[in-house]
C-alpha cells in the first residue's frame, strides 16, 4: 500500500517554525515584510494572493498587497519595484504572475533586489543556488525537498529523474536534488524513451504541466512519486479517461462526488493509476502545491534575517 506524503500537515508544521522565528524576531523589533504586487483582476490570482496575505497575518508578518490597474506599464511597474527595493519594512517582494502582455514580466522580475527575490527567480539567485552558496530557492522546488526530508524518505545516492525544465520548477528541483547529492537527470519533451528513464528513477519529480503525462508503465515499482502538476479536468470524457476503471473504487467514488459538486477535479502531472505502483506519493490536491506558501514565509523570514546578517 503506498504512503501519502501529506502536504498539509508538513505546511502545517513549517508554518508554525516560522511563527516562532517571527516572534523571536519581534524580540529584536524586526518584522519580516512582504510586498505582493497584483496587476489588473485574474480571478485565480486574486486568490492566491488573499491567501498569501492571509497567511502573513497569521504568522505575524507584516504584508503590503499593491495592486497597480491591467493598463499598467513596464516603466511604472519598475518605478514601483525600485521604490519596494529601497523600503526597510520590505524584506520580500512577490510579482504574481501572469502579467499582462504590455508588460515585461522579465524585466520586472530581474529588476527586484536579489536580497529581496523571496520567490528565487533573479539570474543572481539561481547562480548561486547552482553554486551551492546561500541564496533564496524557488518555493515550490524548496517544498519538494522538505516533504522528501520531513517524510524521512532519502535522497543521498537515489537516482532521481525530473520530469520538466522549467526555470521555475524542474531546473532548481534538479539543482537542489543534486546538492542533496542525488544522482539526477533531468528530461523533457524532447527526450528519447523518456519511459525507459524514468523507469530508473528511485525519486520521480513529475513537473511538466500535462494531465496524468507520467503512466504506469514509465513508473518503476517503489518508487517515490513527486507530482507537481496542477492541472484542472472540466469534460466527463477526461474524468472517465483518468478516473474510470483507472483507480481504486473508494477513489473513484471520492473523485466523482468531488466532479459532480464543481463541474471539475484538479490532477497532477502523474496518472491516478500510476501512484500504485509507488512506495511513497505525493497527492494533487493535498501534495506540494500547499508547500508554495508555507516556504514563501519562510524564504520572507529568511530574507529579513540575511539582510541584517543574523
Amino acid at each position: 500500500m503506498p504512503r501519502i506524503l501529506d502536504g498539509a500537515a508538513i505546511a502545517a508544521q513549517i508554518k508554525h517554525e516560522v511563527a516562532a522565528e517571527v516572534k523571536q524576531l519581534a524580540t529584536q523589533g524586526i518584522v519580516p515584510g512582504l510586498a505582493a504586487v497584483l496587476v489588473g483582476h485574474v480571478p485565480a490570482s486574486e486568490i492566491y494572493v488573499r491567501s498569501k496575505v492571509q497567511t502573513c497575518a497569521e504568522l505575524g508578518l507584516y504584508s503590503d498587497l499593491i495592486t497597480p490597474p491591467d493598463t499598467v506599464t513596464t516603466e511604472d511597474m519598475l518605478d514601483l519595484i525600485g521604490a519596494l527595493n529601497s523600503r526597510d519594512d520590505i524584506d520580500g517582494i512577490l510579482i504574481q504572475l501572469p502579467l499582462p502582455r504590455q508588460v515585461d514580466a522579465k524585466a520586472l522580475l530581474d529588476a527586484v533586489s536579489p536580497a529581496k527575490d523571496v520567490d528565487g527567480f533573479h539570474p543572481i539567485n539561481a547562480g548561486r543556488l547552482q553554486a551551492g552558496r546561500p541564496a533564496l530557492a524557488p518555493c515550490t522546488p524548496a517544498g519538494v525537498i522538505e516533504i522528501l526530508k520531513r517524510s524521512g524518505i532519502s535522497i543521498s545516492a537515489k537516482n532521481a529523474v525530473v520530469v520538466g525544465r522549467s526555470d521555475i520548477v524542474g531546473k532548481p528541483v534538479a539543482m537542489l536534488l543534486l546538492h542533496e547529492n542525488a544522482t539526477v537527470t533531468i528530461c523533457h519533451s524532447k527526450t528519447r524513451d523518456l519511459g525507459a528513464v524514468t523507469r530508473q528513477a528511485d525519486l520521480l519529480v513529475a513537473a511538466i504541466g500535462r494531465p496524468g503525462f507520467i503512466t504506469q508503465e514509465m513508473v518503476k515499482p517503489g518508487a517515490t512519486i513527486i507530482d507537481v502538476g496542477i492541472n484542472r479536468i472540466e469534460t466527463r470524457e477526461e474524468f472517465d479517461r483518468f478516473f474510470k476503471g483507472q483507480v481504486k473504487p473508494e477513489v473513484y467514488a471520492k473523485r466523482e462526488a468531488a466532479f459532480q459538486k464543481r463541474g471539475s477535479v484538479i490532477i497532477g502531472d502523474v496518472h491516478p493509476a500510476a501512484f500504485e505502483l509507488s512506495s511513497a506519493y505525493t497527492p494533487v490536491p493535498g501534495g506540494v502545491g500547499l508547500l508554495t506558501i508555507a516556504m514563501l514565509m519562510s524564504n520572507t523570514v529568511r530574507a529579513a534575517k540575511m539582510r541584517r546578517r543574523l
